[in-house]
């Protein structure tokens, strides 16, 4: 009996070792889902972190793209109201050359002298009206030649101590409004 019940003792231990083994071999096989659960959920981690980057860089992004509309905006609106009355004012420039060719012409009676009085006052009232709007008139005369603010109709031999490139006499005067040229004015240049 002896040998019975240490062969049953034997055969006990041997199930109880197998159990043991069989259990770390489940607890193996049940530990590596949870080894690719996790491997996988943090995989998903960093693909929604990734993607919350990429939403971040989108957003700032965006938002520098509506400052930089903003400032282009309101540069524009300055540029706008800095030139405003620019088309109209170019308008009445020939307006301004007829009252300045009225008054070119010589009168000889005392209703001529009157007239012309009152195209002077409308001529000065005029050209203090453009001047409050920056609008003035483009000094030219016995100046170096400038092709961004005069325009040469003709050209004559350079006489006495007249210099080359220099505008001898102005055919029509330019305007400019601050520093934008309305109307260039038409020269005579020495060469």
């Amino acid at each position: 009996m002896a040998k019975k019940e240490a062969a049953e003792s034997a055969s006990q231990a041997t199930a109880s070792a197998a159990k043991k083994v069989e259990k770390k071999a489940e607890n193996a096989t049940k530990a590596k889902p949870k080894d690719d659960q996790v491997t996988k959920l943090q995989k998903q981690v960093a693909d929604l972190k990734k993607q919350v980057e990429d939403k971040d860089n989108q957003f700032l992004r965006a938002e520098a793209e509506i400052q930089n509309m903003t400032k282009r905006f309101n540069k524009e609106r300055a540029q706008l109201a800095k030139y405003d009355g620019q088309e109209l004012a170019t308008s009445i420039l020939p307006v301004l050359d007829n009252l300045k060719r009225a008054l070119a012409i010589e009168v000889h009676d005392e209703n001529g002298t009157q007239l012309k009085k009152g195209i002077q006052m409308v001529h000065d009232h005029l050209e203090h009206a453009l001047k409050e709007h920056s609008i003035t008139e483009i000094d030219a005369l016995n100046k170096p030649f400038d092709p961004t603010t005069q325009q040469a109709v003709q050209t004559v031999a350079a006489s006495g101590d007249q210099k080359k490139d220099t505008v001898v006499k102005v055919l029509q005067a330019g305007y400019q409004m601050k520093d934008r040229v309305l109307r260039p004015a038409m020269v005579v240049v020495a060469q």
